[in-house]
């Protein structure tokens, strides 16, 4: 059996921000998480998918907060989930769900702790956070050990679905990493900041991993106002 970690009696959990799926349960961009989540679901036939990388071809193009929208879409849905924040170089997962990092994947995978120990409940049933931890000097090979393969067995079993939030794939290899490791991978691009050659670039390390692409998320995309703000292909 496995357990995480409950907040204290007495204690409410505080609310996570910047999550429109919470906030605004039925605004345009919330719909447009639940039809991501459908196209999601049907996008692999022929196996189960239990793994999703999310990732970008540089920073600030909202991977993490695509990541923890998917997230929560998938455990309204009644689904157990599991968001795991892979990014050992700038983590954000616990700002936006208002959770203590002091344990975490790099603790885990350092073998320091147990993956049922730094597990964390949040205030959306069925959906669960496993933080960075102490940010260490070898994300890369922390990733591609086999400490790693171990942690992917376990919760791969406990869990419905496990989403991977990773860096950006052109800056540093984490992500090229995660992305043969995972079921499937998810490509966010804003319109804004990215560039096509980096978007093409990103397209590239994937596929030299070997990583199966579900989809892209356009992110900030200037649509008309009968369209939607985020679209996925």
């Amino acid at each position: 059996m496995f357990y995480s970690k409950k907040p204290k009696k007495g204690k409410q959990l505080k609310l996570e921000r910047n999550l429109v799926t919470i906030s605004d349960s039925k605004s345009i961009i919330s719909e447009q998480f639940r039809t991501i989540r459908t196209n999601i679901t049907f996008s692999v036939t022929d196996q189960e998918l239990k793994t999703i990388l999310v990732t970008s071809s540089i920073p600030g193009e909202g991977k993490s907060t695509n990541a923890a929208n998917i997230g929560v879409v998938f455990a309204q849905e009644g689904k157990k989930v599991l968001i795991i924040d892979a990014d050992m170089r700038r983590p954000t997962l616990h700002h936006t769900f208002r959770l203590p990092n002091i344990d975490g994947l790099s603790n885990v995978l350092v073998r320091k702790q147990t993956v049922q120990k730094v597990v964390q409940e949040t205030s959306i049933v069925g959906l669960y956070v496993m933080t960075s931890g102490p940010l260490p000097p070898n994300p890369s090979e922390l990733l591609a050990s086999k400490t790693m393969e171990a942690l992917l067995r376990i919760v791969e079993q406990e869990y419905d679905l496990v989403i991977f939030d990773s860096p950006p794939l052109l800056p540093v290899t984490d992500a090229q990493i995660l992305s043969h490791k995972c079921n499937g991978t998810i490509l966010i691009v804003d319109m804004n900041i990215a560039k096509k050659e980096d978007v093409k670039k990103a397209k590239l390390s994937l596929n030299n991993s070997q990583a199966k692409i579900l989809g892209v998320i356009l992110n900030n995309s200037a649509l008309p106002r009968n369209h939607y703000h985020y679209q996925y292909k």
